[in-house]
């Protein structure tokens, strides 16, 4: 990439450094946006003297100088540093956006000039030409010798930076204590398949987004306990039936495996389905119904929409329960109580109760609107009254 840059036909060009994890925040206490030449430097000097190795200090003299080369050739330029937040991503690149609007508000610029330092923060490209458009982008790549003595320290660094270690130690710690106390109990096998277990259920965990979803459950939570709800109560409940599932399934695995370890997957989750799936319904049937008291006592419009939590919640866990009682008894699940004919019957029930269920719900649903709808005027009259 050449150092210099065609002058532009129209309109000012933003030099935009972009700090994705948010290191000038975290480690600097610098507030983003940051917008102007004599700021940007100020906080790269900032940040400098917090962690002199850090590679966003580069990107962020990098951009100045961009900026002043196309100063120098006379075009109409700004240069501004955005970041994201440090620990959550999602959070962070709405916040880039956020804060890209800001700066093209305040400074009227028409076009961007990109500065990086990684392939981490040119992820967010896509948003930054949302927003502007891009019309070029510079990698800032750290110039130096690679040794045995720079890579022990990549990996110190590594290893004290909490996203790092929150994503990759804590499972590996979880799966190494798994299988130590495993081996204590004098069942090798037993402690081989519960650390490959958990970290299966960790990578479905990070791979489907659970970890969005389960933020979102503990905004919720903070919420309700911060306005005194009803719902804080039943999360509780629902959180402490939702342990006793896990408990109770594998001490099902534990229960029906096979001396000669012929279990498969299949068997495994089956099993664990079998023993957890009446108390996580359970569970989000109780957390459910704090959610409805919640809303009919304060966001009484967002009523009809969760009124059929329940129901369906009740639907999914009774046709899960019949389907891994047949499951169970197809497999020939040693010691398993129910026959093939036995188990076809609670299927057929499970499914059964489960259309009931979902049936009873949207009719509910359906009363609930139509009666929101006859007492909407009265509300009305009674706002303006």
């Amino acid at each position: 990439m050449p150092n210099s840059y065609t002058e532009m036909a129209l309109g000012r060009t933003l030099v935009l450094s972009v700090d994705r994890d948010d290191d000038i925040g975290y480690k600097a206490g610098i507030v983003s946006p940051v917008i102007g030449r004599e700021e940007c430097l100020n906080a790269a000097v900032n940040l400098a003297l917090a962690d002199p190795e850090d590679s966003d200090v580069n990107a962020i003299f990098q951009a100045v100088k961009t900026y002043d080369e196309l100063k120098a050739a006379g075009e109409d330029v700004e240069v501004a540093l955005i970041s994201g937040n440090h620990m959550h991503m999602i959070e962070g690149d709405r916040r880039i956006a956020d804060h890209l609007e800001m700066v093209v508000s305040q400074t009227g610029v028409t076009s961007c000039i990109m500065i990086a330092d990684g392939a981490e923060d040119e992820f967010v490209i896509p948003i930054i030409q949302s927003k502007l458009p891009v019309a070029s982008i510079r990698r800032v790549v750290v110039s130096q010798i690679a040794n045995l003595e720079g890579t022990y320290y990549t990996i110190k660094k590594l290893l004290n930076d909490p996203k790092f270690s929150r994503i990759f130690l804590v499972p590996l710690g979880l799966a190494m204590l798994l299988y130590a106390g495993a081996n204590q109990l004098g069942n090798p096998q037993i402690a081989t398949i519960i650390v490959v277990g958990v970290i299966g259920m960790y990578l479905l965990y990070r791979g489907f987004g659970i970890d969005d979803s389960f933020r979102g459950f503990v905004r919720a939570l903070q919420t309700s306990l911060k306005r005194n709800r009803f719902s804080f109560a039943t999360y509780i409940v629902g959180i402490l039936l939702f342990v006793v599932g896990i408990v109770l399934g594998l001490m099902r695995i534990l229960e029906y495996y096979p001396s000669d370890g012929s279990f498969g997957i299949l068997q495994y989750l089956m099993t664990f389905i079998y023993g957890s799936v009446l108390w996580f319904t359970l569970g989000g049937v109780v957390s459910s119904i704090g959610i409805i008291i919640d809303n009919f006592f304060y966001e009484r419009e967002g009523l009809a929409k969760v009124i059929v939590f329940p129901f369906f919640i009740s639907a999914i866990g009774l046709i899960a329960y019949g389907a891994s009682i047949y499951a169970m008894s197809v497999l020939k699940v040693a010691e398993f109580p129910y026959s093939t004919d036995t188990a076809l019957q609670y299927i057929f029930y499970g499914i059964i109760g489960g259309f009931a269920c979902v049936f009873a719900g949207v009719g509910i649903q359906r009363y609930i609107n139509r009666w929101m709808v006859g007492h909407q005027p009265d509300e009305e009259f009674s706002e303006v009254a």
